[in-house]
């Protein structure tokens, strides 16, 4: 099981200059274990990353703010936030860390894009 989060472009109507409702364009994607989940709970990540828009986050924008909290609390205590690794492997604090930062990398540089997730 794995979590994709998506980013898209708003689609802009070329006559009336209206948002329309069909989504745009995809310009960033990525993926993560569902392993995590425990580990972004405990750094109050878990709204922003597996259920943006039940929580009100419908754009990019609504989402740097938690992304850079939780970020900031998992990287001032590694250790307490790596007793959440996955004893298989597959979700650790040293692989959940880059793929947050990109995304709120992502994030900062399309504020106006569309949020969703596939989980």
């Amino acid at each position: 099981m794995s979590l994709d989060v998506y980013l898209h472009e708003t689609n802009i109507c070329p006559h009336c200059q209206k948002e329309t409702s069909n989504t745009g364009i995809e310009i960033f994607w990525a993926n993560i274990t569902h392993n995590l989940n425990k580990m972004a709970d405990r750094a109050g990540l878990y709204n922003a990353l597996w259920q943006p828009n039940e929580n009100g986050m419908m754009t990019a924008k609504d989402l740097t703010k938690p992304i850079e909290d939780g970020l900031i609390k998992m990287k001032s205590n590694p250790s307490y936030f790596k007793q959440f690794n996955a004893s298989n492997g597959w979700g650790t604090y040293d692989q959940f860390i880059p793929w947050i930062e990109e995304y709120l990398a992502a994030c900062k540089e399309n504020p106006t894009a569309e949020v969703s997730t596939s989980r």
